[in-house]
């Protein structure tokens, strides 16, 4: 029990690298985490339209694109796009690996999200969008001021626990060798334990993804029981009916 706490609660080791866990780490977790949700988020979008149009020219590119990048394991995408790209990016990115970073974890995401956008826009009712047409609304306008918005609404937690999924992807882009400012969390504390021989700093680390993704974890659970049950309305609001607000 002792060796096993000597291992992976060495305190000394644990305070000897939140200061860079908190100061660098957490900084470009996040910023990797959030860049790659946001372009995930418009390429998803545009991969659920593609795969909802009836034209086979774009629906096809965008099954095929989602079967890929659904399919491979993420390190591998990661590498292909860092390593692969990055020989035939060098004249943009230099020999920076943190952009292409984020763009593998960006096409990683976009995949996942655009199945997301596409299982929310199919679950809103038919009715609706043969309602706004019949009221003189033209298909475009119809999808994204009715259909869209309300798919949208109803994918909220699935997309927030996408954003959990990118938190810990993150962690993959270490194998593309980071600079010393740019490491994310399992970086700095694999650094450390590698130079201690001793996994507490790896502990350390996973203590703040928790404080990450475990207040995410329960803003989902909270979406998606005020989308399920709705708004309460308080107990002294007026009826509207018997107050003689609405009448006949």
């Amino acid at each position: 029990m002792d060796q096993f706490l000597d291992t992976f609660l060495n305190w000394e080791y644990i305070w000897q690298v939140f200061p860079d866990l908190l100061k660098t780490g957490l900084l470009n977790t996040l910023i990797l985490a959030g860049a790659s949700a946001v372009i995930g988020t418009v390429l998803g979008m545009v991969l659920a339209v593609m795969g909802l149009s009836t034209k086979r020219w774009l629906r096809w590119p965008a099954r095929v694109y989602t079967d890929i990048f659904r399919g491979l394991p993420a390190i591998l995408t990661i590498l292909v796009i860092g390593q692969g790209l990055g020989t035939v990016a060098r004249d943009v990115v230099g020999t920076n690996p943190y952009p292409l970073g984020i763009l593998a974890l960006s096409l990683i995401a976009a995949a996942y999200i655009g199945e997301i956008f596409r299982a929310g826009i199919q679950s809103v009712d038919k009715g609706q969008l043969e309602a706004s047409r019949a009221l003189g609304m033209s298909y475009r306008n119809a999808m994204v001021k009715v259909v869209i918005p309300q798919g949208v609404r109803r994918v909220l937690p699935a997309l927030v626990n996408q954003f959990i999924a990118l938190v810990k992807d993150s962690s993959l882009v270490y194998f593309l060798g980071l600079l010393v400012g740019q490491r994310e969390l399992f970086r700095i504390g694999q650094d450390l334990a590698a130079n201690t021989g001793n996994l507490s700093p790896l502990v350390a680390a996973g203590f703040v993804y928790l404080v990450i993704t475990v207040p995410l974890t329960h803003l989902v659970n909270h979406i998606d029981k005020r989308l399920r049950v709705g708004k309460k309305v308080a107990a002294d609001t007026p009826d509207l009916v018997t107050s003689g607000t609405v009448r006949s």
